[in-house]
């Protein structure tokens, strides 16, 4: 684990879906972004100063090694539970979304009404669904699984051919 709360490491990879870049804490997993190398550093340092305040931000591919392997394993149908530290930045609502997201099993979709009745907030539909969006740790915490209640596929932070994508990868969607 990094040494100290106030460096962000992060460390990319390229993957099925295209370049993912992770960052982690002295405490766990804070990002994962569709995004290349180049843009994480600015992006990092943007997201610290709302969330945790002023970091030395540094690539360090040997700390985030075993985040890069689970993930390799994961497009490659290995693994389909996460065993990652997390670091969450987020309000209590989204805290409480990202924690129910975690419940929805590989290979399955539930809708945005079906979280809201899992926290204990059948009306808060629209805020599941805007907690959803702000995930920061795609994939790991799984937001692709949330979709309309027609089944249809709607809200995704890498877009909707890269949710539909993990779909098809999980076996929740058919192409």
């Amino acid at each position: 684990m990094v040494s100290g709360s106030r460096v962000l490491v992060w460390s990319e990879m390229d993957s099925p879906i295209g370049s993912i870049t992770f960052a982690m804490t002295g405490k766990g997993l804070c990002r994962l972004d569709f995004m290349n190398g180049e843009q994480a550093p600015m992006m990092l340092e943007r997201w610290a100063k709302e969330w945790i305040g002023s970091v030395q931000v540094e690539r360090n591919d040997a700390e985030l090694q075993p985040v890069v392997q689970q993930m390799e394993e994961y497009f490659n149908k290995k693994r389909k539970h996460f065993d990652v530290s997390l670091d969450l930045h987020g309000t209590s609502f989204q805290k409480l979304v990202w924690k129910q997201l975690q419940n929805i099993p590989y290979g399955e979709v539930h809708s945005y009404k079906d979280v809201a009745q899992a926290i204990g907030a059948p009306k808060a539909v629209r805020a599941v669904g805007g907690a959803n969006n702000r995930n920061p740790v795609s994939i790991i915490v799984p937001c692709h699984r949330v979709v309309g209640s027609n089944g249809s596929l709607v809200g995704y932070g890498g877009g909707l051919e890269i949710k539909e994508q993990l779909l098809v990868l999980e076996g929740a969607l058919s192409r």
